[in-house]
């Protein structure tokens, strides 16, 4: 099995291999630390200090905070700004712009890709402390907003990558 240090796996993320490269470090086995170089690369990144559990989206991760309260669980943005426990939608405490008017939805789907704004509508989460779109969905109008899915982190953390999750102190 294969093993590659941090350079590859940070060129990997960022797109920066060549295909061939690519190709052949997604066929093979993934090496037992892979998720873990991964997540320091992106803790690189990230504008906190909170240590990153599992990244759920492109600027999204769960984080257990180093500040009080101490080791709970929230969805942070890499901006730093936090949306609440990771078992709450964080997509409720996003801004959200709900594009359900003929003219809106002309500025993406222009002309005959168009929809009927009484049968759909798109609503985009954005992150109120830097801006970043984070996600889209498109749903009928009146449709609750989509809790996309609840991480069972002592599960992954045990059966997965074979360590134990650091203790959440408090939370919901």
């Amino acid at each position: 099995m294969a093993s590659y240090d941090k350079e590859i796996i940070r060129d990997l993320i960022d797109g920066t291999l060549p295909w061939q490269s690519t190709k052949s470090i997604m066929s093979q086995y993934k090496d037992d630390d892979r998720f873990f170089k991964y997540i320091d690369i992106l803790q690189e990144r990230v504008k906190f200090n909170d240590q990153i559990l599992l990244p759920i989206g492109e600027h999204l991760y769960i984080v257990a905070k180093k500040s009080e309260p101490q080791g709970e669980r929230v969805v942070k943005c890499g901006c730093g700004y936090e949306f609440g426990h990771y078992t709450n939608n964080w997509k409720l405490n996003a801004v959200i712009n709900v594009r359900d008017e003929e003219e809106e939805i002309a500025e993406i789907y222009p002309g005959r890709h168009s929809y009927d704004p009484g049968w759909m509508e798109i609503r985009e989460f954005i992150c109120p402390g830097c801006a970043t779109l984070l996600e889209v969905e498109a749903a009928a109008p009146g449709y609750p907003i989509v809790f996309d899915f609840l991480p069972y982190l002592e599960t992954f953390y045990r059966d997965w990558l074979g360590r134990e999750l650091p203790a959440e102190t408090s939370g919901e």
